[in-house]
Order: structure tokens, then sequence, then C-alpha cells
């Protein structure tokens, strides 16, 4: 009998066979994993579609990304599903179907989670040397859709021949910020999902090492569930000082965050969207 061919037509986009098998023991490890529910899955996508994802991710002088850079943070995010490349795209697209949604409902124990076709706050996002994100909690509430509440994130690393002394290991902390539990180097086809809300505190604080021309790439996206009572308890992104940052930094930590909260309030009740505030805002944003 003659091998079967895998097609671009025919080849799985998210490998449900591998991973509904270990669901049981996924669900466990979920749960019980600390500092809060968490699960670091390898090998997360075949290996083919990993690969071609990779070389197809979009380089850093792309002018469609937008610049991230001020105090707690110092990257790039492109979160315009009309400009993935075309796998990349696809890609997104299965991991926000109703089947990977059921999926991920049963592995972290979320029920009727709901996906975002527009990807706010995810998408694509990349660091180069210097890049950092400092250790926050993420925004509870979408911005546009004001009755969605953000339960889980998935985050799915396309490093290939990463250096684990570059650093950019993304950090797990205890609620009080004065630990960091865990340490995931962002390894390619690596993947995290965990669940977000005000004690989930995550980051990868230190300034990255990678030589230049390198840089630290992954793909992002955020699950919700639909509660018509929260939009009066959101939250905007809360980012924290660790406790080897000093009076200083912890103070350029604590202003930015209220700039960062006054600009969510804004960009959520007027529709702002972040390109415009990395060409406007220049306290949020100094790229030009």
């Amino acid at each position: 009998m003659a091998a079967s061919i895998v097609t671009p037509a025919t080849r799985p986009l998210f490998p449900y066979v591998k991973w509904t098998s270990q669901l049981s023991s996924l669900r466990r490890r979920f749960r019980e994993n600390q500092p809060y529910p968490h699960v670091h899955l390898k090998e997360f996508l075949d290996p083919y579609v990993a690969d071609e994802m990779a070389s197809e991710f979009p380089g850093m002088a792309t002018d469609a990304w937008t610049h991230y850079r001020h105090a707690n943070e110092n990257k790039l995010g492109l979160a315009k599903r009309s400009l993935f490349p075309p796998l990349l795209g696809e890609v997104v697209d299965e991991l926000n179907s109703d089947a990977f949604v059921r999926w991920l409902s049963r592995l972290t124990g979320v029920a009727e989670l709901v996906s975002d076709d527009s990807v706010e706050g995810g998408g694509l996002h990349q660091s180069g040397a210097g890049g950092f994100l400092n250790v926050h909690t993420d925004f509870s509430n979408h911005h546009y859709h004001k009755h969605w509440r953000r339960r889980v994130n998935l985050i799915l690393y396309l490093n290939p021949n990463w250096q684990e002394r570059w650093g950019g290991a993304i950090e797990l902390w205890d609620r009080e910020v004065r630990r960091c539990v865990v340490k995931i180097p962002p390894l390619f086809n690596e993947a995290l999902i965990f669940r977000t809300n005000e004690i989930s505190y995550h980051g990868f604080p230190d300034p990255l090492r990678c030589p230049a021309g390198v840089s630290r790439k992954s793909l992002a996206l955020c699950y919700y569930t639909i509660d018509s009572g929260v939009e009066d308890k959101a939250r905007s992104t809360n980012y924290r000082p660790r406790p080897e940052d000093g009076p200083l930094k912890s103070s350029m930590i604590w202003l930015d965050k209220q700039a960062v909260n006054l600009y969510s309030q804004a960009k959520a009740r007027f529709g702002f969207s972040d390109e415009f505030a990395s060409k406007v805002l220049g306290f949020l944003s100094r790229e030009h």
C-alpha cells in the first residue's frame, strides 16, 4: 500500500488526537500546578506546521508592527488577523475554532469559553535584544466587548535555535509578587496555557541578551467567558515591581501603570486602536 501523503489541504493544524488522548492527565496537571493553574506543552503542533509558521513569521522591520516601548515593556505586536502570513493566519483560525475552544474548556475546566477573532490583546509578538515585559496580570475585560471576561491565555513560542542564556523565559510569580515560582524558556513549538485573573502574575522582566538580528517570537491568544455583570469590575493591566527592583524603578513601574490604566479606559470608551497609541501617545510609546 502506498504511503499517505500529507498536503497543505489535508494536514492537521492542531493535533487533536494526540492531545485529546492526554486530557485526563493534562487536566490534573493544569489544576495542580503552582502558582496558579497552568500547563506547559512541548511539541504543541506537528513539527512541519511549526517549522513553516516560524519561517513565515514577519521580520522586525515590517511596518505592520505596533511598537510598545515604555517603562513596563519593550516589544512589538501585530494583532490584525488580515495581516498575518497565510499559515500563521490559518493556525490562529484553528485555535479560535469551536473544536479547539471545546478542547480548551475541557483542559482548563472553564465552561463556555469563547474565542476572539479580533485577537485583542494577543496576536504576534516579537522582542529583540533589550526587549522585556515587566511582571503583570492582564486586563480583565475585552476592550470592545464589555461583557467578555478574560479567562485563559495561550502562548506558543516560535523560536528555532533559541539559547537559554539569552533569557526571555516567561516567569510565573506568586500572588504577592515576592517569589518567581516557575520559569519557562521560550523554546520552539512549546506552549503555555494558563488561567488569567487578578493573581496570575507573569512576564519576562529582564532585558533579552540575544544577538542582533535575533528576536523572541510568540503567538498569543486570549479566551473569554460572557458575563453580563462584569463591566463594573474591569481591571486594566496591573504591573508590579519585583523585590529586587529598587525604589526608582518601582516608582516608574507604578507611574507607567497609571498611564496605561488611563489609556485602557479611553480605549474601551472611545475605541482607540493600539496603532493610534503607538503613534500619538508618546509616553506610552516612544517609537514614531
